[in-house]
């Protein structure tokens, strides 16, 4: 049986300066919508000096929104901002239609994606902390039963949500909150493994369906070993939710963790970058940012700047970071590609094995760059710091002497500082 999407009216407000990109906002909201399995049936937008506080758009316009749902037959409308809880409830009373506004759609297509204990734990504390102080009006938005079998929008846990009264939700809120706090010091206890071991931690950052999982995906079939898993790759907003690390070994001992986080888009609710902090904590922690970009996409600028502030909001800003400008070949004035502008950007295809080639040449010269050319006679009883150089480290030379075994290798500074005794 074929699955029936919901149809549903898009609102939003232009308060003006926004120009291309209150259109693009729009166009987004289209997008998000349609990962939700929702049928954009009319857009309806409105230019304002200043949001109405009572009811987001003015008055006149509701009764247009709600003459519109009527001819299109709209079963749900879906706003572009966040609404408070008093204007959600107003336009519920004004509308008698089921509400959403673009932080809840956001939560529904979240919670519906989570796939690992700590996405969903991440998810369900946002959401009940965004439901709390809207539980009026956001009845009939959670309770809807709209759409067929399969649709994301009755597959959530709004109905169960709402049984809970205030006091449970906010039991629920810190038991989440301590579940969360035990899944972080795993996470911290991994992370000092991967420290200790010296090997280079590369983020992949940048806007929702920039290209990242495929970039992540191409590295693993040019370097991965065959027990890598692949992650999920698919033209859609917020493919990936789960933030996965993958060890990519280029040979030579220049290996690097490669990790793929949750993608970043406009207006994205602060409760979730809040609720997803642990694992973007593997941003905060990462030698180089490999930030990257949709260049196809007419408003990539504003996407890089959503993202520079985003990472500020991580304190991630100080990291160094390469430009990826992905989808080279998807413009409509393509430039040649692969194709490099000083040691900071490149312009690529995540699709092309050159560009990928070229991509990881261009991340072991910033990853290794504070790597020395050192030379050690290490005692014959200190063979444990032979094996560490021996797996941490690029040994060119290897020779047994009279005094240990002399050892010429390129290895990091910090490590030629820690057995500098040993340094001829």
């Amino acid at each position: 049986m074929e699955e029936r999407w919901e149809r549903v009216l898009l609102a939003g407000v232009d308060t003006g300066g926004a120009g291309e990109s209150f259109e693009h906002s729009m166009e987004e909201l289209k997008n998000l919508a349609r990962a939700c399995f929702m049928e954009p049936v009319g857009v309806i937008t409105q230019k304002m000096e200043s949001i109405n506080k009572s009811l987001y758009i003015g008055t006149g316009k509701v009764k247009e929104v709600k003459e519109m749902c009527a001819l299109l037959e709209a079963e749900l409308v879906i706003f572009d901002q966040a609404l408070t809880p008093s204007q959600l409830r107003n336009l519920q009373d004004e509308l008698e239609l089921p509400i959403l506004d673009r932080t809840s759609l956001i939560l529904t297509i979240f919670e519906a994606r989570a796939r690992t204990r700590e996405a969903k734990l991440q998810v369900e504390s946002a959401k009940l902390k965004y439901l709390l102080p809207r539980l009026v009006g956001m009845h009939k938005a959670l309770t809807r039963q709209g759409g067929t079998s399969g649709s994301m929008s009755s597959r959530g846990a709004g109905e169960k949500k709402l049984e809970l009264d205030r006091r449970r939700i906010e039991h629920r809120i810190a038991e989440l909150s301590g579940e969360l706090e035990e899944v972080s010091k795993e996470r911290q206890v991994q992370r000092k493994k991967r420290q200790n071991a010296r090997i280079p931690l590369v983020a992949l950052v940048g806007y929702t369906n920039a290209g990242k999982s495929t970039i992540m995906n191409a590295m693993i079939d040019a370097y991965g070993s065959e027990s890598e898993k692949k992650v999920l790759e698919k033209d859609m907003l917020f493919a990936t939710l789960d933030t996965t690390v993958r060890r990519i070994e280029t040979g030579s001992h220049k290996d690097f963790l490669l990790s793929d986080t949750v993608g970043f888009i406009s207006n994205l609710p602060h409760g979730l970058v809040k609720a997803f902090h642990s694992t973007l904590e593997e941003v905060q922690n990462a030698d180089l940012l490999l930030h990257v970009v949709d260049y196809s996409d007419p408003c990539y600028r504003e996407q890089m700047e959503i993202t520079t502030k985003t990472l500020a909001e991580l304190n991630a800003g100080g990291i160094p970071v390469l430009i990826v400008f992905n989808k080279s070949d998807c413009r409509k004035d393509p430039i040649p590609y692969p194709q490099t502008v000083g040691k900071d950007k490149i312009y690529l295809s995540a699709k092309e094995a050159s560009s990928i080639k070229q991509l990881t040449e261009m991340i072991l010269d910033k990853v290794y760059e504070e790597y020395v050319l050192s030379e050690f006679v290490i005692p014959y009883q200190m063979g444990n710091v032979v094996s560490y150089f021996m797996e941490h480290s690029h040994v060119i030379e290897q020779e047994f002497e009279e005094r240990g075994v002399r050892i010429k290798t390129k290895c990091h500074k910090g490590d030629r500082d820690k057995y500098a005794a040993y340094l001829i």
